[in-house]
């Protein structure tokens, strides 16, 4: 990636675990796959289909992410977060990258926190 078009002012934990959204906290979840996540916002894939979120869009996702410890152990942290929806990218035809905004931001940064 090219530093100078860098606008990430937080370094961003890379990883592969399901993540679940909908645009309504009661409605059926949709799972995709997590990409990276940052105290802030994530970016995830999911299928292009009709519960795939669209640019704009506010939903609730559910996750979990790695706390690491000094001693290099770690726990697994469930969160619910409202989020935004601010860019979705076509990865291949049927599949799509989402980048979202968390309303409330994560009590620590995950990219940060690696052992």
């Amino acid at each position: 990636m090219d530093k100078r078009n860098e606008r990430r002012t937080e370094q961003r934990l890379r990883y592969s675990l399901p993540v679940w959204f909908a645009e309504y906290p009661k409605e059926t979840l949709a799972q995709g796959k997590m990409v990276d996540i940052s105290s802030r916002g994530a970016a995830f894939i999911s299928y292009a289909h009709d519960s795939c979120p669209c640019f704009g869009q506010h939903i609730t996702a559910r996750f979990k992410v790695p706390d690491y410890r000094l001693d290099h152990s770690f726990d697994m942290v469930n969160f619910r977060r409202l989020a935004y929806v601010c860019r979705v990218d076509r990865v291949y035809t049927s599949w799509r990258r989402v980048a979202i905004r968390f309303a409330e931001p994560l009590p620590f940064k995950p990219g940060e926190k690696q052992c």
